[in-house]
């Protein structure tokens, strides 16, 4: 696949599933693909979830979740990380050129039980979005 010259990742309220996918987009390929990411809703920072990208070297401290009424640009791909934001970014987009994908990925908020087993659940979403980015943009492959 040939990268797109920008990408959105979008999920429910832009605090974990989103941010970890433009955290790792931006590593991977910032140089060359605009990367943004936002929520139907507005959330705030999750501390976990910059925790578990911390883990893998990419810094998500100064993250600030948006919606998508606080986008200022079109993009060529748009990657919806739920069903819900699926539709929703249809939607958004409904008049634009723009590639809409659904990676259906499991919000790790949801898991319940101590920190390390919450912590776990944050980790398998990290590398389940990990391995689906590589997978769809590998490295190296610039064009």
């Amino acid at each position: 696949m040939i990268l797109p010259g920008s990408v959105l990742f979008c999920c429910t309220m832009n605090e974990i599933r989103s941010p970890m996918a433009e955290g790792m987009m931006k590593r991977f390929h910032g140089t060359h693909v605009f990367v943004d990411s936002a929520g139907m809703r507005q959330g705030s920072l999750d501390t976990l979830m910059v925790e578990v990208m911390g883990e893998i070297g990419v810094d998500m401290a100064r993250h600030k979740p948006k919606t998508f009424d606080n986008l200022d640009n079109s993009f060529d791909m748009a990657i919806a990380l739920s069903p819900q934001a699926a539709e929703e970014v249809k939607e958004k987009m409904r008049y634009a050129n723009c590639d809409i994908r659904l990676w259906n990925i499991t919000d790790p908020s949801l898991m319940e039980g101590t920190r390390d087993a919450r912590l776990a659940a944050y980790r398998a979403t990290r590398d389940q979005i990990q391995h689906k980015i590589l997978d769809l943009f590998p490295r190296g492959e610039h064009f």
